[in-house]
């Protein structure tokens, strides 16, 4: 989201599916540092610095968050980690490889703009698409029940989920917005050679 956000409001909102809880800063920063060494991670890592953005040790970092979200991405400050948001090692993981696609985008993208409603739903199709947060595991645990199509229909579902935190996009705007870009940034797979 844009520049001076606060961590609460940042951009992503890659809501938990178990948000009961939660666990303790010391706890989530644990699973971060653990979540650095999943090839995903490493992978992307790596691309954000092959492409000029470097990487601090604190940009990835666990804090308590008001708003119900899983963490986000705030340009210049990195990527916040929910923690009374996160129950397992995996929710850490996806918050983690979903901001850093978001972090990517931002690093390559010298244009991007979060409070354009288009920049922003091009960068969740992305993140929604690329992270595995659509995994039919994942939705089956979500509740949501659909074996053909259910991983289009849910990057589309979350995407809407996270404009609607963004204060300068209405529903109306953002469900334009995500069509006019679908194709080409569902399509877009970069770093990754094609969809993990």
């Amino acid at each position: 989201m844009a520049a001076g956000s606060d961590a609460a409001s940042a951009s992503g909102n890659s809501f938990s599916s178990a948000a009961q809880g939660g666990m303790t800063v010391d706890e989530c920063d644990t699973m971060i540092q653990r979540s650095l060494r999943t090839p995903s991670v490493k992978f992307l890592r790596e691309h954000l610095e092959k492409s000029g953005c470097k990487i601090a040790s604190n940009f990835i970092k666990a804090v308590n968050c008001d708003q119900q979200m899983s963490g986000g991405y705030v340009r210049g400050e990195g990527i916040v980690v929910c923690s009374n948001y996160m129950n397992i090692q995996d929710e850490v993981n996806q918050v983690v490889i979903h901001e850093l696609i978001h972090a990517f985008d931002d690093c390559r993208a010298a244009n991007l703009d979060w409070t354009n409603c288009a920049h922003h739903a091009c960068s969740e199709i992305r993140a929604g698409h690329l992270s595995g947060d659509c995994h039919y595991k994942r939705e089956l645990l979500r509740g949501f029940v659909k074996i053909r199509g259910h991983e289009q229909e849910c990057v589309r579902r979350r995407v809407m989920k996270s404009l609607a935190n963004n204060p300068y996009c209405s529903e109306s705007a953002s469900k334009d917005a995500m069509e006019a870009v679908w194709e080409t940034c569902y399509n877009d797979t970069k770093p990754f050679d094609r969809a993990p």
